[in-house]
């Protein structure tokens, strides 16, 4: 056993002092502001190390999305988290798809770099996004050779050049999380109350490793997509090429809302959406050729056959099918529900006020019930579509109110926090002390 002494800032009350206690100075124990510093640099080193965001050719719009999922993380890391698993999940179809056509030599961080809207070609009105879809089918037709990869941009050596992760962060985030989650430990072990943003930001470092576990091959910071020229082909080739295109809004033609500041916020357009809009018209044909059928027409005189109707409005989520099918998909939940659940760490913690700590604690289990709706639902739009978009649309609204309780309630717990919360432990007889 260990002796242990414990040292108690000098403005703070003694043992026996039952009065709260607001901004505390730095003295032998800890102060406010040191432990607030800790805790957002902490959070700070952590996301800011952990989101990869997409390419954008425009460097304004590269800066202010990487800003808006920084944002995201901060607000909501679950849904980020699931985003890095549905990103790592298509990446692993992509790899399946070219392996016949590449000695499987496409790997993983191809598959990310492709994915996160780096490959493009040229157009005579400027450059479109080269979809991992119509890689692979590039590929299938023969138009392309993977032995010319290096020239695509696709060599793991120009990959590598391009991305922009930096070692000395992946360090320091490391260090200061494994720092951050002994100290933690260490408190409880010797009976210190932890304060409420240090619940806070615990809560973070599970999904952040999780998260940074399936972005850990993507490439990270990539400023400048790769440029090519398409190989030539056919009219009904090309038609074909074409409407494999998951989107136009990120292409650089200058058309519709490719100007627009607003797609800093959207999400990454992925496979399992263009192959939903395919199978939609295709059920379509089918249901008007049997009604052809149905009424003894000839085919040819049917009515003009017409796009499957397209979801208006705007995407909240839309989680991959194979993914949300899986057998894995209740552990994802209930992973994900974690974040809100490690808040109630905090649950006998001392509040400035009763209503303030049953205010806590029921936002902590609103936020992780209102999470578990809201992902039972395998896609959110927001538009009426039934008395269920209710219930889709107000799990996340509840989501939202309950961060925003949670976090107000940290603010406001700085002005009246449990004298214990700034005593420190100092081991005497312990080998080694990490600081």
């Amino acid at each position: 056993m260990s002796n242990t002494a414990y040292a108690r800032s000098d403005s703070s009350p003694s043992p026996t002092a039952t009065a709260l206690v607001g901004w505390v100075l730095e003295s032998p124990g800890r102060g406010t502001l040191s432990l607030i510093c800790t805790c957002l640099f902490t959070l700070f080193l952590c996301t800011w190390a952990v989101i990869h965001p997409r390419v954008h050719n425009r460097r304004l719009l590269g800066i202010l999305h990487k800003l808006a999922l920084f944002l995201k993380t901060i607000i909501a890391p679950e849904f980020v988290a699931v985003e890095g698993l549905q990103e790592w999940s298509q990446a692993k179809k992509i790899v399946k798809g070219c392996a016949a056509y590449t000695g499987g030599n496409f790997k993983l961080v191809h598959a990310f770099y492709i994915g996160m809207l780096a490959l493009r070609y040229r157009t005579p009105q400027g450059e479109r996004v080269l979809w991992p879809n119509q890689y692979i089918w590039l590929l299938e037709q023969g138009l392309i050779d993977w032995k010319d990869h290096a020239l695509w941009g696709l060599s793991e050596e120009s990959i590598r050049d391009k991305s922009n992760a930096d070692s000395a962060v992946k360090l320091a985030a490391l260090c200061q999380v494994s720092w951050f989650v002994a100290q933690s430990i260490m408190r409880t072990v010797h009976s210190l109350p932890l304060s409420q943003l240090e619940t806070m930001t615990l809560s973070y470092i599970p999904l952040f490793v999780v998260t940074y576990f399936f972005w850990w091959l993507k490439p990270k910071d990539v400023i400048s997509s790769s440029v090519v020229e398409l190989p030539d082909m056919l009219p009904a080739q090309k038609t074909v090429f074409e409407t494999m295109a998951i989107s136009s809004s990120f292409d650089d033609e200058g058309i519709g809302r490719q100007d627009s500041l607003w797609i800093i916020w959207y999400l990454t357009p992925r496979l399992f959406e263009k192959e939903a809009e395919d199978k939609a018209l295709q059920e379509a044909k089918a249901l008007q050729e049997t009604r052809a059928l149905q009424e003894a027409k000839p085919l040819q005189r049917a009515k003009p056959l017409q796009e499957a109707p397209k979801f208006e409005g705007i995407v909240v989520s839309h989680w991959d099918p194979e993914v949300y099918h899986s057998k894995i998909w209740p552990i994802i939940c209930l992973f994900g529900a974690s974040f809100g659940g490690l808040h109630l760490i905090s649950w006998n913690a001392v509040f400035p006020t009763f209503i303030e700590r049953w205010l806590w604690r029921a936002a902590a289990l609103t936020s992780v019930a209102s999470l578990l709706v809201f992902i039972h639902f395998e896609k959110v739009i927001f538009r009426w579509g039934g008395p269920l978009t209710m219930i889709s649309l107000l799990s996340p609204a509840l989501y939202l109110i309950s961060r925003i309780i949670i976090v107000g309630g940290v603010i406001a717990a700085f002005r009246a926090s449990d004298p214990a919360v700034y005593d420190t432990y100092v081991v005497s007889t312990y080998w080694v002390h990490v600081l």
